[in-house]
Formats: structure tokens, sequence, C-alpha cells
């Protein structure tokens, strides 16, 4: 399986970088939405499901178990129907509904969670059906983007890229989830570069970075709870958007550099702007790298589609009003 899997190292990896218009600094952005199925996931993927075939914990019997909003079991998905692997992803009713579609598709078995977590989301009801489905699945392996090192290991390629890119940088703008791409981008220039400024962006209602947890309704951005590998990232500041920021971002972005991106891709385009913006920093012309993970035809439907804009605009007021009135 390992020279199978091997021939997909091609394939990942080696993103496009181009450089963004903007006035207030000068813009790049890493289109990770090239990668083999689509997203930066597939670093993690591939590192994971490698370094487990290599330990002998994955074997032509082995069911792969996962948790995700989307991306990660995609990727997952996609390597194990190339391994001729059986793959059970457990989602959740935030997840695109074409991932959804795709998943059922590619995968053994689909298993999508409906109840939300005390926290408001889904993420800790979905690792306790991961946790529930590996004890009572003989011979199964759970591929953990939250916990496994190999996750943000995965990432150590695209810092090799950036240091090869770039003679000088200043900063580096990476939206977080399960936080392997801030945690291995931000471990690896640090060791080459330590004076590149490591910006993370995350939603409101995420607890990453010790918010109070609220709902949230957009996918790709975000956790419930603070992922483990996170202790080994090496993050100089944060920026932390709205719900409604992150649909006002991929349009700008759209409109503006004529790029299709995700959500978080949304983020941290509208982060990065307004960090040199409205923050009192030196450098006007600071260099900066900007992480796009994935597309943005997964969110057709969402974040794209301005009457579902309005409807979670309204659905978020009506919480708020709901919250202050407990006050």
């Amino acid at each position: 399986m390992l020279k199978e899997l091997e021939k997909l190292s091609a394939y990942i990896g080696a993103t496009p970088l181009i450089e963004l218009k903007n006035d207030n600094a000068n813009l790049f952005a890493k289109l990770e939405y090239n990668n083999f199925s689509g997203s930066s996931k597939d670093r993690a993927a591939y590192s994971i499901i490698y370094n487990g075939i290599k330990s002998g914990k994955i074997t032509q019997n082995t069911t792969i178990i996962a948790s995700s909003s989307g991306n990660l079991a995609i990727a997952v998905a996609s390597i194990s129907k190339r391994l001729n692997l059986k793959f059970i992803p457990v989602i959740d009713p935030n997840i695109n509904a074409s991932y959804e579609t795709l998943l059922n598709l590619m995968a053994y078995k689909v298993v999508k969670v409906t109840e939300r977590d005390h926290t408001g989301g889904y993420l800790l009801t979905r690792i306790n059906v991961v946790n529930e489905l590996h004890a009572n699945t003989p011979d199964s392996f759970i591929a953990d983007q939250y916990g496994d090192p190999n996750n943000y290991k995965g990432y150590y390629g695209l810092g090799e890229e950036i240091i090869s890119s770039f003679s000088h940088l200043d900063y580096i703008f990476v939206a977080v989830s399960s936080s392997g791409a801030i945690t291995g981008i931000s471990d690896f220039i640090k060791k080459h570069r330590p004076e590149v400024k490591i910006v993370g962006v995350d939603v409101e209602g995420s607890v990453i970075f010790n918010a109070k947890p609220v709902k949230r309704y957009i996918s790709g951005i975000g956790a419930s709870q603070v992922p483990p590998i996170i202790e080994n990232a090496f993050i100089d500041d944060t920026v932390i958007v709205s719900q409604m920021s992150i649909i006002k971002g991929c349009a700008e972005l759209l409109n503006e550099q004529a790029i299709f991106a995700g959500a978080s891709s949304g983020a941290v385009y509208l982060a990065a702007k307004n960090y040199f913006r409205f923050n009192d920093i030196e450098e006007s012309k600071a260099t900066s790298l900007l992480i796009f993970p994935d597309k943005g035809h997964t969110y057709l439907d969402t974040i794209y589609n301005q009457e579902w804009g309005a409807q979670l605009a309204t659905k978020l007021n009506e919480e708020e009003e709901v919250l202050s009135a407990n006050f």
C-alpha cells in the first residue's frame, strides 16, 4: 500500500503562489485547493495514513474512521478509495451538501450526527461517535486530525514551499480548525525564519483561542474544543471574525481578486486586509502570505447564496437578542 500511496505524493503539494492586489500591504496567496482532492487537508490525510500504514496500524483489512466537517473526510475518502480501504466519516449538519453527496459515493458508510454538544457545536458529539465506532469495529483506525501529530507534520512540506518562495516574509495568516495547518507551518517556519509572525484566524463562537462558545453554522473554520496538537504551534497574534464577516470576505475575495474560495479563505482574506488597514503597524508595505485551503464550489448553497446569508443574519440576530434578554 505504501508504494501505491507514494504515487499520490506527486499530486499533493507544490501548490500555486500568486500575488494579490492590495494598496496597504504586499499580499500573496497559497492556493491549497490545487491539491489532489481539492484542499490543504490532503497533506494531513496523506501524512496520517502514510504513517498509519508504516507503523502497521493500517493494513488492507483496516477500517478508517474520522470526524470531519468536510475537507479531511474528502481527503481521507479519496486516499482510502485509491487504496481499497474501508472508510467511515462522521459528519454533522454543517457539512456542505455536495461534500455529503460525494462522501456517500466514495465512503464505505457515512454516519451523520444531529445532536449539538454542550458548546453549541457538533464536534464533541462527532468525536464521541468516532470513539464508539472504533470500539465496536474490529481492526479499525482513527484518522485523528485533532490529536495525531502526523496531521501537523504533514504541513512541513508546505513550510518548505514557503521558505523557498520568499527571501523576505513578514506575516503568514492561517485559519484554524483542527489546527494542523497553523501548527505545522508555524513549527517549521519558526525554526528557519523566527522573525516571521504567524497570525491565527478564527470565527466567533469557536473556543480554540479561549472565546465563549456559541452556535456556528459555517463549516471549515473554528472548533468546539481546543485541538491538542495546537500546543505545538507558535502563534504571534490572532484575529477573530464573525460568521457574517466570513460571507463578506468570500464575496470581496471573489470580486477583488477573482478567486472563488471557501469559508476559511474568505476569513483569512478579510482578516489580513483589516489587519493592515486598522492596526498600528509600522511596515505599511509588509509582505504577507495568506493560506487559502479550499475552493468555493462546495459553499454555493451557503456562503455564496444570498438567501442563505440573509437567513443566517436573521438567525444570529435572534440568538443575540435571546442572549441579551437572559442577562
